[in-house]
């Protein structure tokens, strides 16, 4: 708990009202996404202004107590878990879309905004913001930066870090940053902008966000290319993209996740099938129907048992919320579910989902694999039981050896989830001991004392490789 002079510190900056210690609050921002990870804060915290933020830091800063910021807790690595205690600081208040540039096509916003509503309003101006995580009903735009967020539409658009021009942050310090802006260009020392993207909240709190705009696409089509053999589907889509076709969506669902999809959305997909394609184009009317003309011919190719076309919108909007719906699904099969991400080389994809089964077979776990199959970002999930310690060991061997595998593809631990606390201890597999020093050097600069989101990103020991142990 804060001592009673701190608590009053805060309090005057935000309002008594506004910081909570009581251990219902404390509880409920004791935990995200992540399944077995769990600490209590020791207040939290709600901000109204950048001002208020910075107000706050101040104080932080000098008592030396840590804080986590955080949206709606809906991240997958343990990254807003206040491992540490201290304060956690939710940004729900601060949620206003503060500009709708029309002549920059950009929009300014504060970090508290839901994502989805925020997509909402600029497609009702008539605009696009390409970004979509599954979660995206509820994540926030705060926390899509903060993990570099992807989603379906990953593949043709890109991610959060290709739509963020500019931010306004707040460093442990106190003190308040601006990067970039409403440029196209901007060349003007490091890119700050894009270093803090992807920072799980370690450097910097964002308290204000300006995002680049696109227009809509004109038309759109959606697929769906069944198959028999798992290897056939995962191989179609390294084809499509040798054959230089590149889908706005191209997800992957092995049979497990089928059936459970299924099950949730009651939309009477073939429960044989080893896997499905879910394929979306858009674009103008010319070049989608050719795509897809073209892209039925390399399924039916690599033997798709089946190839069906939604012919509306209403159905092509339902398959592809059931394909968002595959966390919620498979969550209902037993009491814990574990979604993690390992992403390989578009081209690698049907050789990671050989290694997942078979790494799933030798530790006898039950995973099932679906994901953003076209940029490579699979999400081997396994269900599971917390109370059976022994099942759980095994299924943390398995993504251990799983990420291996990613690694030996040349993929990474992450694609889109983050490192936070789960991923820590693998972090050094990928960008090596001389990358992990250089990372915690920039923590270093952007925050000596440590107090931003402590206990994340780097593993106080890094696990060695099995295959040196085998070695």
């Amino acid at each position: 708990m804060l001592e009673n002079g701190i608590k009053q510190e805060l309090a005057a900056v935000v309002g008594s009202s506004f910081l909570k210690d009581d251990k219902q609050t404390l509880v409920a921002h004791s935990y995200d996404g992540t399944p077995m990870l769990q600490a209590l804060p020791d207040a939290v915290i709600y901000p109204g202004s950048t001002q208020e933020v910075a107000a706050i830091m101040k104080i932080l800063n000098r008592h030396r107590i840590p804080l986590v910021s955080r949206g709606s807790g809906t991240n997958l690595c343990g990254g807003t878990v206040p491992v540490l205690g201290g304060v956690v600081m939710v940004m729900h208040r601060m949620n206003a879309i503060l500009e709708v540039d029309m002549q920059n096509l950009t929009a300014t916003v504060q970090p508290g905004i839901i994502t989805k509503k925020f997509i909402e309003h600029v497609e009702s101006l008539g605009l696009f913001y390409p970004p979509d995580p599954s979660s995206m009903s509820i994540s926030t735009i705060g926390g899509n930066i903060a993990e570099c967020s992807g989603g379906l539409r990953g593949l043709k658009y890109g991610t959060t870090k290709d739509y963020v021009l500019g931010l306004e942050c707040v460093l442990a310090s106190g003190e308040i940053i601006r990067t970039g802006g409403k440029l196209v260009k901007d060349v003007a020392g490091y890119d700050l902008t894009k270093l803090l993207i992807g920072s799980e909240g370690t450097l910097a709190i964002v308290t204000e966000a300006t995002l680049k705009l696109v227009p809509p696409p004109k038309y759109k089509k959606t697929m769906l290319a069944m198959f028999s053999d798992l290897y056939d589907a995962a191989r179609t889509v390294s084809k499509i993209i040798e054959n230089r076709i590149i889908p706005a969506t191209l997800e992957f669902m092995d049979n497990p996740t089928i059936r459970v999809v299924d099950d949730y959305a009651k939309l009477g997909l073939p429960l044989d099938m080893a896997a499905i394609l879910l394929i979306e184009q858009d674009g103008d009317t010319e070049t989608v129907e050719r795509d897809i003309e073209r892209i039925s011919g390399i399924c039916r190719d690599e033997n798709a048992t089946q190839i069906s076309i939604a012919h509306t919108q209403e159905e092509a909007l339902k398959l592809l919320t059931a394909r968002r719906s595959a966390f919620t699904a498979l969550a209902r099969l037993r009491p814990t579910t574990i979604l993690e991400d390992a992403t390989v080389p578009r081209s690698k994809i049907a050789d990671m989902v050989l290694e997942i089964n078979r790494i799933a077979q030798k530790h006898d776990v039950t995973i099932c694999t679906f994901g953003h199959a076209g940029d490579g970002n699979l999400h081997p999930t396994a269900t599971t039981d917390a109370r059976d310690q022994e099942e759980i060991h095994r299924v943390e061997a398995a993504f251990e050896e799983i990420f291996e595998a990613a690694i030996a593809l040349g993929g990474t631990i992450t694609g889109e989830h983050g490192v936070g606390l789960v991923k820590a201890p693998f972090l050094e597999w990928k960008v090596g001991s001389a990358g992990v020093e250089i990372m915690k050097n920039i923590k270093l600069a952007f925050d000596p004392l440590s107090l931003l989101n402590p206990g994340k990103m780097f593993a106080k020991q890094s696990r060695r490789r099995v295959v040196l142990e085998r070695g």
